[in-house]
């Protein structure tokens, strides 16, 4: 039952009594539906529709303060996302900061927690487990950084900076379609109206998509190819397997031509995710 402390993550509060009208008309995720108790993917795009930051969303209790929300996020872009939901804010009555006493940890397969710990669960797919905030040093972590994103890559959930750049992705091709990261409902933020256009048009033929390699070693930044095609990059490794950013049209001319993938000197097979609803052209299995 392992716990795992993330030191590559770091937490932005947002609170006061404008704090969820601010949030809810800038970022992809409904904020005015989230539960306590929950954390929820979203991100902030740029214009363009593309993702400018991603993180996990969960409400806090502050006490003498109306609203308060937790953005645990990727801790080198921490100051950045704090710069860019500053320029939103405008007259809106927010504070918003950087928490330099909280550290972040994951748990899964029912691990428990120490005392004095915010535990919420992430709601990007349950074999996920919680997410943990507490004061620096709370933690007994009995797993490393590495074996929690050996977790994730096995269950097919990519994470921005490692799996895909920042300002050259789309939300789709980042899965946050498929893992409750946008809400097509809610109205208007920043970026919605090409997101929208892609979702109701169908348009998005990149995903990430988990590899694995039935022969040689998957190295992460390699090319993958199918002959004289390049298909994609690989992201993010744990040993074998992977998360890889894939054109599935490309993917699909190679499983009719029956052309094997390739991605440096490993050969791989493609798996389709497990909570994915999109098409996804069969055979070219891993195995």
């Amino acid at each position: 039952m392992p716990i795992a402390l993330l030191p590559d993550r770091a937490v932005v509060t947002v609170t006061g009594e404008d704090s969820t009208g601010l949030l809810q008309g800038v970022v992809t995720c409904n904020v005015e539906t989230l539960e306590p108790g929950e954390a929820r993917l979203g991100a902030l795009l740029t214009p363009q529709g593309k993702v400018l930051f991603d993180f996990l969303i969960s409400r806090i209790e502050i006490p003498g303060i109306e609203g308060g929300y937790r953005l645990d996020t990727e801790a080198t872009r921490a100051p950045d996302l704090l710069k860019r939901l500053t320029l939103y804010r405008l007259r809106a009555k927010a504070a918003l900061a950087l928490d330099p006493t909280l550290s972040v940890a994951a748990a899964w397969d029912g691990a428990g927690t120490a005392m004095d710990t915010e535990v919420v669960t992430d709601g990007r797919f349950a074999g996920l487990g919680t997410r943990l905030y507490a004061a620096q040093g709370a933690f007994s972590a009995d797993a490393t950084e590495a074996d929690y994103h050996a977790h994730r890559i096995g269950l097919g959930i990519p994470e921005g900076g490692r799996d895909f750049a920042f300002s050259d992705a789309f939300p789709h091709e980042a899965l946050m379609d498929q893992l409750g990261g946008v809400d097509f409902k809610k109205g208007c933020y920043v970026g919605q109206e090409v997101v929208s256009r892609m979702q109701h048009r169908g348009t998005a033929r990149t995903r990430i998509v988990p590899v694995v390699a039935v022969e040689g070693t998957l190295e992460s930044g390699a090319e993958i190819t199918a002959g004289a095609r390049g298909l994609g990059t690989v992201g993010s490794v744990a040993g074998p397997r992977g998360l890889a950013m894939l054109r599935l049209d490309r993917l699909a001319d190679a499983v009719a031509t029956g052309e094997p993938l390739r991605a440096g000197g490993a050969r791989l097979g493609v798996e389709k995710p497990s909570f994915a609803t999109f098409a996804f052209p069969e055979a070219m299995q891993a195995g």
